[in-house]
């Protein structure tokens, strides 16, 4: 638990406690992709992981989603400790990963057609997350037929319509171009913002990091710890020639480790 400046008392929503991750490499030997790693994150949080590349920052958020196991330490999720993945845990890709055979529709209503939610329900709770990230008229579009950015908004709202209580989100927009990137920033918050969730979002992009986050954890390069952390106060929406944000951003800047 922590205490703001208020008074008011933010729950750690997630926890993790001295989180290692390694693999066996040739020879024997193993590679530590995380070590005696510790932070928290509290509830409706946007928390955003930020290093170089190859830092282990995916690694970290396939462990929360339960798709990997932490050799030590424990990741703890509501209260619950996280030993596989379960529907709590929403997670949007690098890559879309959407079923190429379905529609927007189909792709949008996959997990709660799979988990029996009957065809009505779920047809009006996957038209209201569609509604919600901008993709009406789009419901009978095959993937095939949608750019980067309309595909990266199925995925949003496909995660959306399980209602997870958290969402992980794997440098969603990495691959898109620079303006597409700036929009999806900019619908990211406003959906957020409509309906809250805990996030926790990996980049490796310091303005996208601080365009984004509540609080920024910057990690060391693996095995991955945390270096530090910064709380931004800057009110939303935020501009990125605004003084504040370039002055953070040169702060942050000069402390992240340089990838081997």
């Amino acid at each position: 638990m922590c205490m703001e400046q208020t008074g008011k008392i933010k729950e750690d929503f997630i926890v993790c406690t001295d989180v290692a991750e390694e693999f066996p490499i040739t020879g024997g030997e193993t590679f530590k992709v995380a070590e005696e790693l510790n932070f928290t994150v509290h509830k409706n949080e946007f928390l955003v992981l930020f290093g170089p590349g190859q830092c282990g920052k995916t690694s970290i958020l396939n462990m929360i989603a339960g798709f990997d196991l932490p050799s030590k330490g424990s990741i703890v999720v509501d209260g619950k400790q996280v030993e596989g993945p379960g529907p709590e845990r929403g997670m949007v890709f690098q890559t879309t990963c959407l079923f190429p055979w379905l529609k927007v529709m189909g792709n949008v209503e996959y997990g709660p057609k799979v988990r029996g939610v009957k065809k009505k329900e779920r047809r009006e709770k996957a038209q209201h997350y569609i509604d919600l990230v901008g993709l009406q008229g789009f419901e009978k579009a095959f993937p095939i037929k949608l750019s980067g950015g309309m595909k990266q908004r199925v995925g949003i709202a496909r995660a959306y319509c399980n209602e997870p209580i958290v969402m992980l989100m794997d440098e969603p927009f990495g691959h898109l171009d620079a303006q597409t990137r700036y929009l999806m920033q900019e619908d990211l918050m406003k959906i957020w913002q409509k309906e809250k969730r805990t996030v926790i979002f990996v980049t490796n992009n310091i303005e996208e990091a601080l365009y984004l986050a509540d609080r920024i954890l910057v990690l060391t390069n693996c095995p991955a710890k945390v270096k530090t952390e910064y709380k931004i106060d800057l009110p939303r929406p935020r501009h990125y020639t605004d003084p504040e944000f370039l002055k953070l951003r040169k702060e942050i800047s000069k402390i992240v480790d340089h990838t081997l």
